[in-house]
């Protein structure tokens, strides 16, 4: 008798559908994939791109961000897409997000690689929050991820505050 192929974890499975999410993605940096998963039922998906009805970089053939090379993780106020993670969350009820958990897989428009350093924005992050998912399972590569807890952020201000003798002080962004 042959022996049975191992099935891959729902964790993979759920990242294997937010990576052909992301193949939607009209963002000419960076491709991402969003889908909001709560008691083993898909809630949502959602990719990058510009907001409905308007021209996105594909159409363009350009982006500021690339033009101006602006670093990851900055300046997103001059971006045309709307985020994977943001469209999920905008095409879903709170009341179904409520304890879910987001997929998230970004893939290099060029090489088609998984993205090793991706996670969702401060925006996003924010956004995750005020939805009551729970976590973030973020592929890292192919068959591995890693998970974040919304928790984590909650506990430690998104990292935008630190402790100075007992109260809490902003932490400047870079480039300011």
């Amino acid at each position: 008798m042959k022996k049975r192929d191992r099935r891959i974890t729902k964790d993979q499975y759920y990242l294997n559908i937010a990576k052909e999410v992301a193949r939607r993605s009209t963002c000419l940096r960076r491709h991402y994939g969003a889908v909001i998963v709560n008691n083993d039922q898909i809630v949502s998906t959602g990719y990058a791109g510009a907001p409905r009805k308007t021209a996105n970089c594909t159409e363009i053939g350009a982006c500021v961000r690339i033009k101006l090379k602006i670093p990851r993780g900055e300046h997103y106020e001059w971006c045309r897409a709307v985020h994977a993670e943001m469209n999920a969350i905008i095409h879903a009820a709170r009341f179904d997000m409520i304890g879910a958990a987001l997929y998230l897989v970004g893939v290099s428009p060029v090489s088609s690689a998984v993205i090793k350093g991706a996670e969702p924005c401060k925006i996003c992050k924010r956004m995750i929050i005020n939805a009551g998912i729970e976590r973030v399972i973020i592929q890292t590569s192919p068959g591995r991820y890693r998970v974040q807890e919304a928790e984590d952020w909650i506990r430690t201000n998104l990292n935008d505050f630190k402790t100075v003798k007992g109260r809490l002080v902003p932490v400047m962004p870079r480039g300011y």
